[in-house]
């Protein structure tokens, strides 16, 4: 009810937003008009597809992948969520599986006896691409790893003396996130963290990405912006408004698009830096070949209480010593930096937050 409400305060008397609004979330296991239906039934009025951005959004843009074999690990349609982004040779984990029967010997009772795939030959793997936690997590775990140690040819023996890693893209890296259940759940940053410690485990080197994407990337939210913009016919944008629940997700990844906002014209100027700017030294540079114009002055972070943030825990501008891992529950490969984790302002529910942005505009 809550959620209805503050909506409704965003609309005129024609049921028009008021305001540019898009709506960010590392859901990645949908396509986009769906989440779209999903959110109008949720706030009982239109969304558009174009007013959506996934957590695997940002992968149409780069297009150097594109023409590239890729596996595809989640659930739900994710070949076709692939093909829909642009990507032109997909093989889900199912088709690998199928056409290497002999690989996932987990469950006795799925063992496939003969190849059933359609595809008569399993081309070789040049990329993976996570896009959301699977359903089976031991089946991707061990196809994964076999398709990493054998440099995309799984039906072979693994090789010792592999000098580079095949390109991962990682979509969505929430550890947790909130359900209907009391506490949070596990999130694919969860998954991909048992990929992490199995890789390491058996060959003694960290996992290297070329891509994260999804909140708290700086590619997701540039493109959240181009979306604005869209919508506000290409009218420059002053201040933009990020509501969240998640202190490393939502308010990590504003305040650190709210940086790069201030630093834009100096140390990052081109796209191809956004991906790996503030994600760590693991990651490299996935270079889109769409070049995102940024003109917001800036980002305020707003973070809502009724979500996986609990707001019995203090914030890290409480803490006396430096935000940890075990604090934040972080992806790896993130900057642990307190003040990117500190909202601009804390209210208790979403309607509270678009009560705030509206004075806030009108005291201007």
């Amino acid at each position: 009810p809550a959620a209805r409400r503050a909506f409704q305060k965003l609309l005129d008397r024609n049921n028009n937003f008021l305001f540019p609004v898009v709506f960010v979330t590392n859901a990645g296991s949908c396509q986009r008009h769906h989440k779209a239906q999903q959110l109008s039934h949720l706030l009982d009025f239109q969304i558009a597809p174009e007013q959506v951005v996934l957590s695997h959004s940002p992968l149409r843009m780069l297009k150097s992948f594109h023409d590239k074999c890729v596996l595809v690990s989640g659930q739900g349609p994710v070949t076709d969520i692939a093909n829909t982004l642009g990507f032109q040779k997909v093989v889900s984990i199912k088709q690998l599986r199928e056409h290497h029967p002999l690989l996932d010997m987990v469950d006795h009772n799925r063992r496939p006896k003969l190849p059933s795939s359609h595809l008569k030959i399993l081309p070789k793997i040049e990329a993976i691409i996570l896009f959301g936690e699977p359903i089976r997590w031991e089946t991707n775990l061990q196809l994964l790893i076999d398709v990493l140690l054998t440099n995309g040819s799984p039906g072979c023996m693994y090789d010792p003396q592999l000098s580079a890693q095949l390109p991962v893209l990682a979509c969505n890296m929430d550890l947790m996130w909130m359900a209907e259940a009391p506490s949070p759940r596990f999130g694919h940053g969860m998954f991909m963290l048992c990929l992490e410690s199995v890789y390491r485990k058996l060959t003694g080197r960290e996992l290297q990405y070329q891509a994260l994407l999804g909140k708290p990337s700086l590619l997701t939210y540039q493109y959240a912006e181009h979306l604005l913009r869209l919508q506000n016919h290409n009218h420059k944008l002053t201040t933009i408004y990020a509501v969240g629940d998640n202190l490393m997700t939502d308010i990590y990844g504003a305040n650190l698009y709210n940086r790069y906002l201030a630093q834009q014209h100096t140390a990052m100027t081109t796209t191809a830096k956004l991906v790996a700017r503030g994600t760590g030294s693991q990651v490299t540079m996935a270079m889109p070949e769409e070049e995102l114009v940024s003109e917001a002055a800036q980002c305020r972070s707003i973070l809502v209480c009724t979500g996986v943030y609990n707001p019995r825990s203090p914030l890290p501008s409480h803490q006396s010593s430096e935000v940890t891992e075990m604090v934040v529950h972080g992806h790896r490969d993130l900057v642990l930096e307190r003040d990117l984790m500190e909202p601009s302002h804390v209210v208790e529910d979403v309607e509270a937050a678009v009560d705030l942005l509206l004075q806030q505009e009108s005291d201007l």
